[in-house]
């Protein structure tokens, strides 16, 4: 099975992916912050990860920047996920190691599409 570790310090929006993404049978893990995102992902590195923008301790791109720095954390496919709708915030995370990004709010059809390319999306 695939895991993904969701970032996100909205236990709301972190609660939300947990049921989309396990339905989708990824094993996932859950941090509230990029510090403790980074601490997970050296015990054990996920196969993907869902990852704020704004968030306490350590900001999303902060996490991604050493994530990426990180001895395997080439690895995870960062899908950033943020309200924000600056071109040039997205295109910050993507010259940091982003695979793709998605914007908040997302449902069901938009995060499917993120984590599985061969879903079809929702009219």
């Amino acid at each position: 099975m695939k895991s993904c570790l969701i970032v996100d310090d909205s236990s709301v929006v972190r609660k939300v992916a947990r049921r989309i993404l396990e339905d989708m049978d990824y094993i996932v893990e859950e941090a509230e912050d990029g510090q403790d995102a980074f601490d997970k992902c050296r015990q054990e590195m996920p196969d993907a990860i869902l990852l704020d923008w704004n968030m306490p301790i350590m900001s999303g791109l902060e996490f991604l920047k050493l994530l990426r720095a990180y001895v395997g954390g080439e690895k995870p496919h960062v899908v950033y996920c943020t309200v924000e709708n600056d071109i040039g915030a997205i295109a910050l995370a993507l010259k940091a190691g982003a695979n793709d990004y998605m914007m908040k709010p997302f449902d069901r059809a938009i995060l499917e599409a993120k984590f599985d390319p061969g879903a079809p999306l929702a009219a």
